[in-house]
């Protein structure tokens, strides 16, 4: 499809005007833009130009979804046409805070902090996952593993293994760099405070029951105050807390030290005190704060699963229009790095959630009728996306559009959840989203998961057959 000046200036009108566009850059598929005034913006208007595959608001960005490959193109002629001057994300960001409320703000900066990091989670859950095929009996072979019966096999797939769990090893290193950069700070500092709550030194976190039982927790003695010597492997509050620590302690200091002795005084003195700070009071409180929010999230999934497979399960793809799924992330890291859970029941109905949205996104396609070609093109493309894990284009160019295959979706998504948590399906790690989330899900739940898998191709797809007859007419 040809972008020209006709279709982006059209794309212009649509969102209220020149006057109305604060700001704007772009990602790989989607324009991202921050508008004085979102009630201004014609969105069937919008959504009927040819190269706009679809639109939404989201944390104080408007942003329209173009594509891989046109975006480029149509943002240099809006650029060119608005005489807006050349954003960062960065930016654009800055200028959507004035748009959030205090809500908006807390979770646009989890996501600030987690989604940088997703890809060396999600490539060590894959990595976990091919470990596991090599590992686990009864894959291949009846009672034996791929390395039981190809024993030359059995070193790759420790160093496999080596390599998918250094990122959650060494997990407070990664929040460290990501939490102390989104608060202004220096990410090596970031980085260095993570390993140091995950020092070899300490007492592993995994081991802190075990040795709480036997009464064998070693302590530093600092004046008089017994303080435990424990790490927080696993633990994401402590780091992101110590984190906001450090940065304002930095910033701080970076101020009013002279640029002469900087070097010797601004990094030393705001890691010794962020370090005591985190061993003394901030390590303690979190690791019992995040400890309670697993052990509740766990009650509820073990004594009303069904509940919480409804409510997850059913509701994530509405956490995904206001953000907030964001927030989970930091749950599903937690129940990984806890031992006595050592995997999140939370994701797998993520990956459901996805397949679901495609499965929806796939009826609209037949539905469409041959006059509409968009309709039918951007269904197909957008269900695809959302198999593979990619759902915003199924959610927002044609779920959301039509409304009825949205709550389709849910209702699919919401029984999925229900077999997932009644059977207690376990992901070892954050994976893939989609049909690849398979991949992650702990040797012994797939059976289970494959059941949830056929409900949310099934059940969303004939529920959208369905309510197309009595809504597709109204809904054009």
């Amino acid at each position: 499809m040809g972008v020209n000046k006709t279709s982006v200036q059209e794309i212009i009108a649509a969102l209220g005007g020149k006057d109305n566009i604060h700001s704007a850059t772009h990602c790989v598929t989607r324009l991202r833009t921050v508008l004085n005034d979102e009630s201004k913006v014609d969105k069937e208007k919008l959504e009927n130009i040819d190269i706009v595959k679809g639109s939404f608001s989201s944390n104080g960005q408007f942003q329209v979804v173009i594509g891989q490959g046109v975006v480029d193109k149509v943002y240099n002629i809006f650029a060119e046409e608005t005489g807006i001057q050349s954003a960062t994300k960065d930016d654009v960001k800055s200028a959507a805070e004035q748009n959030m409320n205090p809500l908006q703000r807390a979770i646009k900066v989890l996501a600030d902090i987690f989604i940088p990091i997703l890809p060396a989670i999600v490539t060590a859950g894959l990595l976990m996952g091919l470990n596991n095929i090599l590992t686990g009996s009864d894959i291949f072979y009846k009672g034996q593993s791929v390395i039981d019966v190809h024993k030359n096999w059995a070193d790759v797939a420790s160093i496999i293994n080596l390599i998918a769990n250094t990122a959650f090893v060494f997990l407070p290193g990664l929040i460290g760099w990501s939490a102390v950069k989104r608060f202004g700070g220096n990410p090596l500092l970031g980085i260095v405070l993570g390993l140091m709550l995950v020092h070899p030194d300490l007492l592993n976190a995994w081991a802190f029951g075990d040795a709480q039982a036997k009464g064998e927790i070693p302590y530093w003695n600092l004046f008089g105050l017994d303080v435990q010597k424990v790490g927080y492997q696993g633990q994401v509050l402590p780091i992101l807390f110590a984190s906001i620590l450090l940065a304002k302690i930095e910033l701080f200091l970076n101020k009013r030290v002279h640029d002469s002795v900087k070097l010797l005084v601004v990094g030393p003195v705001a890691l010794l005190v962020t370090g005591l700070a985190a061993f003394i009071v901030i390590g303690p409180i979190t690791f019992w704060i995040g400890n309670g929010i697993t052990d509740a999230v766990v009650w509820l999934f073990a004594h009303f699963a069904w509940l919480g497979g409804i409510i997850y399960g059913g509701l994530y793809a509405v956490l995904v229009i206001t953000g907030m799924h964001h927030t989970f992330l930091a749950v599903d890291l937690q129940l990984i790095g806890d031992p006595k859970i050592g995997g999140t029941f939370l994701w797998p109905m993520v990956a459901l959630s996805n397949i679901a949205q495609g499965s929806a996104a796939l009826a609209m396609m037949f539905l469409a009728k041959k006059e509409n070609e968009k309709l039918r093109g951007l269904a197909g493309t957008s269900a695809l996306s959302a198999f593979l894990g990619i759902t915003e284009p199924a959610m927002f160019g044609v779920n959301l559009r039509y409304r009825y295959p949205f709550f389709s979706a849910l209702i699919g998504s919401a029984i999925a959840g229900i077999v997932l948590s009644v059977n207690h399906v376990m992901a070892f790690s954050i994976g893939v989203g989609g049909l690849p989330g398979i991949l992650s899900i702990t040797q012994g739940y797939r059976l289970a998961f494959l059941l949830g898998m056929i409900i949310v191709l099934i059940v969303p797809f004939t529920l959208t057959m369905l309510l197309s007859r009595t809504r597709l007419a109204n809904d054009k």
